[in-house]
């Protein structure tokens, strides 16, 4: 299987020096980041619907962020991050790569920063603290053009979110929380939401047009 999933990201052209280089820092240091069957539909997504403009909530080494406009040439990043090792980590792996002028590192709680101004951007991408979800959409929602993207990562919380009560007691809160995020993404009036059974879980959701 491992020689399976070598030969899917050589096709999916996801792996490079860059790359390799920040899943082994990944590992080593124990940071979590997308996993590859997230990612590739994470780009699969943004490629059809052909977005240019991406605000992602949770740099933690810039991978995702690198990668979106690895693939996508002529998309930008806004990402936020409020670990200071973590922003340091994702701007030097920035500053390393062809990139430098495509993705902006923002070192912010996203919850507080002002940094953003106009609201035609066409996408957002959550993957930060889960118990924030909600409070992250609907602020950055407010910056997203009709027709936007919302993809939220780590949905499913390791399939706590069907029994929050049977997570282990440190997860019990935040798997209630996300269980909570995924109730009132459903019914939400503006959205139309559709979740993904892969990796950890993606919710997609497309903004309306009224």
């Amino acid at each position: 299987m491992e020689d399976i999933t070598t030969y899917v990201d050589q096709l999916n052209n996801i792996d490079s020096h860059l790359f390799q280089e920040m899943e082994e820092y990944a590992k080593e240091h124990r940071i979590p980041i997308i996993d590859k069957d997230s990612l590739t539909v994470l780009l699969e997504l943004l490629r059809i619907h052909q977005s240019k403009k991406i605000i992602e909530i949770g740099t933690a080494i810039g991978y995702s962020a690198l990668q979106m406009v690895h693939h996508l040439q002529d998309l930008k990043v806004i990402s936020f991050e409020k670990d200071e090792n973590r922003y340091q980590v994702a701007m030097r792996f920035r500053d390393n790569s062809k990139y430098h002028d495509r993705v902006t590192f923002v070192h912010e709680d996203a919850l507080t920063a002002n940094v953003i101004q106009e609201n035609d951007y066409d996408a957002l991408f959550i993957d930060a603290a889960k118990g924030k979800n909600q409070s992250f959409f609907e602020k950055y929602t407010n910056y997203l053009r009709p027709g936007a993207l919302v993809i939220t990562d780590n949905v499913l919380f390791k399939g706590y979110v069907l029994h929050p009560e049977l997570a282990p007691k440190r997860w019990r809160s935040l798997a209630k929380k996300v269980q909570a995020y995924n109730e009132w993404l459903k019914n939400h009036p503006g959205y139309e939401t559709t979740f993904l059974n892969i990796g950890d879980g993606l919710a997609v959701s497309s903004k309306k047009e009224t």
